[in-house]
């Protein structure tokens, strides 16, 4: 049984959605402290001028946890973003098919940051037909912290891989893993170039990037790893 965890974040890159697919369960980590400078309210979308990020306004408190955290509703940004969004892609080849269905997500009256990326992440993976099982680390009740916590959710899970990001090599010791039964393995995912609009390729902008320019063709990225 193969499990991935990570924070749950705002319209991804494609690098996240492929993590989920390469695992059985994916673990939403939704009860660590929110931090600004984090991904869990913001993206990129790519722009005549560069890369523009698109945030969403939360109310929080330092010390609060990811769901906890809530959005600003009265400062109309999902309109803001739907807007962004229409203005820099009604140009791509998926826009009329992928645009009513953003429609849809961004105008959802969930209002908790979390639940809200949450319905992201599973509705793109039901476009990608990736059939990963989704868990809330708030409903495992670990109390432990750092590389520890990461083992009890494996644990929790009934994981014997837990499949990691390559940015946490620097600071997990694979032995930990190893005694308590768990093979540590990196993702190999590598950043491929599609079709884009305005000018050289940019691979740091959220997975809708991708949709308008490419429609929902998981099979693409899939057949662009196979040679890793």
């Amino acid at each position: 049984m193969i499990v991935s965890i990570h924070q749950p974040n705002y319209l991804p890159w494609i690098g996240y959605f492929y993590k989920i697919s390469q695992s059985d369960i994916f673990v939403l980590l939704d009860d660590v402290q929110y931090s600004n400078q984090g991904m869990h309210n913001y993206h990129y979308l790519k722009t005549p001028q560069g890369r523009f990020r698109m945030k969403i306004p939360v109310n929080y408190k330092t010390g609060d946890l990811i769901y906890q955290v809530g959005m600003r509703e009265e400062l109309n940004w999902r309109n803001n973003h739907l807007k962004a969004i229409e203005l820099n892609y009604k140009k791509t080849p998926f826009f009329k098919e992928v645009m009513p269905d953003l429609n849809d997500l961004l105008l959802s009256e969930e209002t908790d940051l979390s639940k809200f990326n949450e319905k992201i992440l599973r509705f793109f993976c039901e476009k990608f037909n990736i059939n990963t099982r989704f868990v809330r680390s708030s409903e495992l009740n670990i109390q432990e912290t750092k590389e520890k916590r990461i083992i009890e959710i494996c644990k929790a899970v009934n994981a014997n891989i837990y499949y990691s990001g390559t940015g946490a090599r620097a600071y997990q010791n694979e032995e930990n893993f190893t005694e308590s039964g768990i093979e540590l393995r990196y993702s190999n995912y590598t950043v491929f170039e599609y079709e884009q609009l305005w000018g050289g390729f940019e691979s740091n902008v959220a997975i809708i990037d991708y949709c308008m320019n490419c429609g929902y063709d998981w099979d693409r990225i899939i057949n662009s790893q196979r040679n890793d």
